[in-house]
């Protein structure tokens, strides 16, 4: 049984490189379509997100920690969370901003 599959592979192994490489190129081209592009275009989403936050604003971290810039440097923000607490983060730990409640009447 070995020797006839060797026999048969054998016939085609002078085929043509096109036919080798093609379907590599074309997995490339759908893994680069499925997912590098839409991780680029959230990460110019989050970085526009990022460089429009000001003082006041209410952010959420990557934690889960609400609260409001007080200030911010180009590395750091420090966030007012309550009770007179305020903690520092990296800038990169703020992953979006929340919208304030509003008051109820």
């Amino acid at each position: 049984m070995l020797p006839l599959i060797i026999a048969q592979s054998d016939t085609g192994s002078s085929g043509n490189i096109l036919s080798l490489v093609l379907p590599l190129v074309l997995l490339g081209g759908i893994f680069w379509v499925l997912f590098i592009l839409p991780q680029r275009r959230r990460m110019k989403a989050v970085d526009a997100m990022r460089s429009s936050l000001e003082v006041g604003d209410e952010v959420r971290t990557v934690g889960g920690i609400i609260g409001t810039i007080q200030r911010m440097d180009d590395d750091e923000v420090t966030l007012d969370v309550g009770g007179g607490t305020t903690l520092r983060f990296a800038s990169r730990a703020v992953a979006d901003k929340t919208s304030p409640p509003e008051p109820s009447e």
